[in-house]
């Protein structure tokens, strides 16, 4: 999950879909992973979600696991 600033700007990282570094649109997303509906408001945990420009391939990291 190496990234790095672009002379643009942008974040790129390695993407195993294309085989090399891409500029990647990367975003925290908070997800239920309690199946319950009695427990799914106090189950929500933040990803990180990186999503790859050239050929959309999306990779999502637990936070809490990182």
């Amino acid at each position: 999950m190496s990234t790095r600033l672009d002379d643009d700007g942008g974040m790129t990282e390695r993407c195993e879909t294309c085989g090399r570094e891409t500029l990647h649109d990367v975003s925290i997303h908070l997800r239920t992973e309690s199946r319950r509906a009695k427990n799914a408001e106090f189950s929500r945990e933040p990803y990180r979600v990186a999503t790859c420009r050239c050929c959309g391939a999306e990779r999502s990291l637990r936070m809490n696991d990182a």
